[in-house]
């Protein structure tokens, strides 16, 4: 009955507007059923496809010839197998509610533009994923044919992205969704995982209930204290006024002790995991910028920077003049077991030398900034 009701009234539509047309009875039965399980109509196009179709025994001529004068003056930019997702009541007047709705829409996708316009990008409110409902996606089908008159006019490709953009806010707003106050961030995120925000808070919680166990165990007994240790206990039989009270105070900062730990490795894996990840991809995308992210940073110093001479009389005090070591009786024991040893002979470092090491660098191995080697 659902089934024929529907597809009546879609015949006799689809019948005005194709009148050469000669639709069989199976045609109208498999029609039918594709429309409803494509879900191309919504609820209230629906439910005036059953009224066109089959009028109740209380609706008159002149409720017919409403609803045929409501069909007639919907807006010529909508598409009529596509209305707005609000779904009007059976007694009320449909167009009039339809109406009204489009022109919010109109004027809230207006204002979300003109808003974007004279927003910079860093400030924009970051969108949320929207879920895919009738009524989500019949909003968005009732606003594309509104942005037509937006791009057309529009005069480069930052302003086109202004429209997309407000367009997408003015949905947002329009089915309710929640957006974020932050602008977006600019650069890599630095944002904490969700979960890692989690176990943090519980780390958190877990430290400030051993520190009041503690304090318990310890003699403290305001009432606040004694709340919190109460509240630890919940759901167990042990009682405050217990003999062993201390020995399951004890039991109970030790469990909390090893559920932190538990939750710092776990933390500790994810860090490293995401290390070795990142390091893996940067190698092979850039082996070199690898290599530097590995190397410790360079520390500079704020102060002027020392000239020649003054580092050669620095150096030279520190190496050239002879100074004399108080030594202990130890050194003397020291110098007694390698009286055998025989002298290595002096290693004297020429120029040469060090042109020929530094000629052919192995794999990694680079000149310095000048490219040459002096000598002081």
């Amino acid at each position: 009955m659902e089934v024929s009701r529907i597809g009546l009234g879609c015949i006799v539509l689809f019948t005005e507007l194709e009148p050469s047309i000669t639709v069989t009875e199976q045609n109208l039965a498999d029609r039918v059923r594709y429309i409803l399980r494509s879900n191309i109509f919504d609820a209230a196009e629906l439910e005036r496809l059953r009224r066109e179709a089959v009028p109740s025994s209380n609706e008159n001529a002149t409720t017919e010839g409403a609803v045929a004068e409501q069909v007639a003056e919907q807006p010529a930019h909508v598409d009529a197998a596509v209305n707005t997702p609000v779904v009007a009541d059976s007694n009320d007047d449909g167009t009039f509610t339809q109406e009204l709705e489009i022109e919010q829409m109109r004027s809230t996708l207006e204002e979300a533009i003109m808003e974007t316009r004279s927003t910079p990008l860093e400030n924009r409110p970051r969108l949320p994923r929207i879920a895919l409902s009738k009524r989500n996606r019949a909003v968005v089908r009732a606003l594309n044919p509104m942005l037509v008159t937006y791009l057309e006019a529009s005069r480069d490709l930052c302003e086109t992205d202004s429209i997309l953009f407000g367009a997408a806010l003015a949905v947002c707003r329009i089915i309710g969704a929640k957006l974020s106050t932050a602008g977006r961030t600019t650069g890599q995120s630095s944002a904490i995982p969700a979960w890692r925000t989690r176990i943090e808070e519980r780390i958190a919680k877990a430290r400030a209930l051993i520190g009041r166990l503690i304090c318990f165990r310890s003699g403290n007994t305001r009432p606040r204290i004694v709340r919190t240790v109460r509240m630890a206990f919940a759901g167990t039989n042990v009682s405050l006024s217990q003999p062993d009270i201390m020995q399951k105070l004890t039991e109970r900062i030790d469990d909390l002790k090893q559920r932190i730990a538990a939750w710092g490795k776990r933390i500790r894996r994810y860090t490293e995991r995401s290390t070795r990840f990142n390091q893996n991809r940067l190698f092979q995308s850039d082996q070199k910028r690898l290599y530097k992210s590995l190397e410790r940073p360079m520390v500079s110093g704020t102060g002027p920077v020392p000239n020649q001479a003054d580092t050669v009389a620095f150096w030279r005090g520190l190496w050239s003049e002879p100074v004399n070591h108080n030594e202990g009786p130890w050194m003397e024991v020291v110098a007694s077991q390698c009286a055998s040893i025989t002298p290595m002979d002096p290693v004297t470092i020429t120029p040469d030398d060090v042109a020929e090491a530094v000629h052919r660098p192995r794999t990694g191995k680079v000149r310095d900034s000048t490219g040459c080697i002096t000598t002081g």
